[in-house]
């Protein structure tokens, strides 16, 4: 028979959890995976079920115990960050980790205390983004001095989002300048007629701030049912695009540039 948990165990349990799941929403994981994992672990800490609803920007969760004669519930804020799906997994095998050994409350919480992003070096981020939007360039079409200055203006912008992050600036206004950068550069080999093919640079600059991700959740929420998820997620993304066209605009409006 299992051990009937008290009102603060559980209350440490179910925040525990809540904390499990606030990272995983923070750092861009499906609403599906979030709600598999925090029933799993809650499962494997003791109670008897975890009910968890989401929206973009919170979490709220109820664990049952004692028969569901208990219950304890909690709120969370999550804050938008970058997408990082090494927490993800790292959350994941925690869980993983609980279930198997069966660890308790207090391993939970030194794992998640553990737990840090996996950054790659940014100056190869850096190059590698400015190598990936010339090469589209040049698969497009581009000629050789549109193909360098499409990996120019990629990779400065690639820097100036990194600069804007670091200094935790909106993720719209950041899509927006650094937009506005890219475009700038990259509309230089129209302006001084440095390339036959400046139509494609310019486009090709920007690629990096396609919100793929954002997208793709969207439609994956919406798909398991989760619609708020699903709205909240497309909506950002259609600001982001929306941010990275207005900073395009300004960009091209600058240069006196009238068109593709």
């Amino acid at each position: 028979m299992l051990k009937e948990l008290t009102y603060e165990e559980q209350t440490r349990i179910t925040r525990a959890i809540i904390k499990a799941a606030v990272l995983m929403l923070e750092f861009g994981a499906e609403s599906k995976l979030i709600e598999t994992t925090t029933q799993r672990l809650g499962v494997a800490l003791g109670v008897d079920s975890v009910e968890i609803s989401l929206i973009p920007s919170a979490i709220v969760l109820s664990t049952l115990s004692n028969n569901q004669s208990q219950s304890v519930t909690t709120t969370r804020r999550a804050h938008h960050k970058p997408i990082n799906m090494s927490i993800v997994c790292d959350v994941q095998k925690m869980c993983h980790e609980v279930e198997k050994h069966k660890h308790n409350v207090e391993f939970v919480f030194k794992t998640m205390k553990e737990i840090q992003p996996n950054y790659y070096n940014r100056w190869l981020v850096v190059f590698m983004v400015g190598l990936s939007c010339a090469s589209f360039a040049y698969l497009y079409g581009a000629d050789w001095q549109a193909f360098f200055t499409t990996f120019v203006a990629s990779s400065v912008a690639m820097f100036v989002r990194q600069e804007l992050a670091k200094r935790k600036f909106v993720m719209i206004i950041t899509f927006g300048i650094t937009a506005f950068v890219a475009t700038i550069i990259a509309g230089l080999s129209q302006v001084f007629n440095l390339s036959s093919t400046p139509s494609i640079a310019l486009s090709a600059s920007v690629i990096l701030l396609a919100p793929g991700f954002p997208f793709v959740n969207s439609v994956l929420d919406a798909v398991k049912g989760y619609l708020s998820m699903g709205w909240g997620r497309w909506m950002q993304a259609v600001l982001l695009t929306l941010a990275t066209s207005i900073g395009m605009i300004l960009a091209m409006a600058l240069l006196n540039i009238k068109g593709w």
